[in-house]
């Protein structure tokens, strides 16, 4: 299926690594121009050195998100030199793990506050596009109860309705905003990948609840994202597509 994706402009926030570097590839390979960033020069070079053989325009630069002017100033440099935007994707989060007062606010201003502040930054840009598209992401922590009260789910939560609120608002201006929310990927050298190898016994306990019988991969969610972010989901805004091998037991209105 040709998605319709070449020659279109993506900013990728926080995409080195993980599902995001796996979504850079999976829209670069359909011929999407790539502008991405990442706390660490030189994880921003290596994952620009990996999609260097998709033959796209590729930027790439080092930014802390917790810096609002500097990550502001680098979606709108971004845009500029790939003239322009019409895909924005952030996946910068963050998960303390500690439900107090000081772990609330590291969440909130490494994972809350750059998807809004990223946002109104590539606003302008993706209002100039004939097909922008907004995608989210969020966690299925945020539709379930999952290891107990705590920041990570709670805001997560809020992802998935500031993404609803957003798809309403910017409709007339033709931007899609929609919600992609993982279960359990295992990634080699991500989260479960480490826990597969610490927490045995933890980690099994958790593939016993996916029907699937197995955790998801990046690569699985990066075609989901860049199915929802082309034009061949023109029709698409507003909604929260959950990917999680039925991990997940409510009904999925």
């Amino acid at each position: 299926m040709d998605l319709g994706l070449k020659g279109r402009k993506a900013i990728l926030v926080g995409a080195s690594h993980g599902i995001g570097l796996a979504t850079a590839h999976a829209l670069a390979a359909e011929g999407v121009d790539i502008a991405l960033c990442s706390r660490s020069q030189g994880s921003v070079d290596a994952a620009l050195a990996a999609l260097a053989t998709h033959g796209v325009a590729l930027v790439g630069g080092a930014v802390d998100v917790t810096d609002a002017q500097a990550h502001s100033a680098w979606i709108a440099s971004a845009a500029q030199r790939l003239g322009g935007c019409d895909i924005f994707i952030p996946f910068t989060s963050a998960n303390t793990g500690v439900d107090d007062e000081d772990g609330w606010r590291a969440v909130f201003d490494a994972d809350t506050l750059p998807l809004m502040r990223g946002v109104q930054a590539a606003l302008p840009f993706l209002q100039k596009s004939d097909s922008g598209s907004i995608v989210t992401i969020s966690s299925t922590a945020a539709v379930e109860e999952f290891m107990g009260p705590g920041a990570y789910n709670a805001l997560k939560a809020a992802t998935i309705n500031y993404t609803a609120a957003l798809a309403q608002k910017f409709a007339p201006d033709g931007i899609r905003v929609n919600c992609i929310t993982p279960g359990p990927v295992e990634m080699e050298g991500r989260a479960w990948d480490q826990i597969k190898q610490g927490m045995p016994d933890f980690y099994d306990s958790m593939l016993k609840q996916i029907p699937l019988g197995r955790m998801g991969n990046g690569e699985e969610i990066a075609k989901a994202i860049a199915f929802v972010a082309s034009p061949v989901c023109g029709y698409l805004t507003g909604a929260n597509l959950v990917i999680d091998g039925g991990f997940t037991k409510r009904v999925q209105y």
